[in-house]
């Protein structure tokens, strides 16, 4: 079995009693909501990353991020070819606002989101959300 460690940054953004997520498209959450983010590129700053894939993502800019808390996770998996993986899951998860929520991005990115929503917390619950998602959500 293939051990791959995916190292992430995540924003939690609110607005009133909802949360933007994004519906994953792909990898071992395929299908449950989560929070806009994802992997540090090389040479890249967490925040440099998150204000990347939050925009990519959801279409929206970042204005601040306050770091709140670290997650990890490990889930085994099988992959789209196959092969299982296990995966050991590390995530900065920050609190954002941001600068306008008037264009968010509701269709599939092209990559890892087929689109972010507005979802109210009360809405949620452990089968509809991934791991980070779950645990910071209901945490607050």
């Amino acid at each position: 079995m293939n051990k791959h460690t995916h190292i992430g940054v995540y924003g939690l953004i609110m607005k009133e009693d909802k949360v933007l997520l994004i519906k994953k498209a792909r990898g071992a959450y395929t299908g449950k909501y989560d929070l806009p983010g994802g992997k540090i590129e090389f040479g890249e700053s967490p925040i440099e990353a998150l204000k990347r894939e939050i925009a990519e993502e959801t279409g929206v800019s970042c204005k601040n991020a306050e770091l709140i808390d670290a997650l990890s996770h490990r889930v085994q998996w099988e992959k789209e070819n196959g092969d299982m993986e296990d995966l050991h899951h590390l995530g900065f998860i920050y609190k954002v606002s941001v600068e306008s929520t008037a264009n968010i991005k509701d269709k599939f990115d092209g990559h890892d989101s087929l689109g972010a929503e507005w979802i109210c917390v009360k809405n949620m619950d452990k089968d509809t959300l991934t791991p980070f998602a779950y645990k910071v959500m209901y945490s607050l």
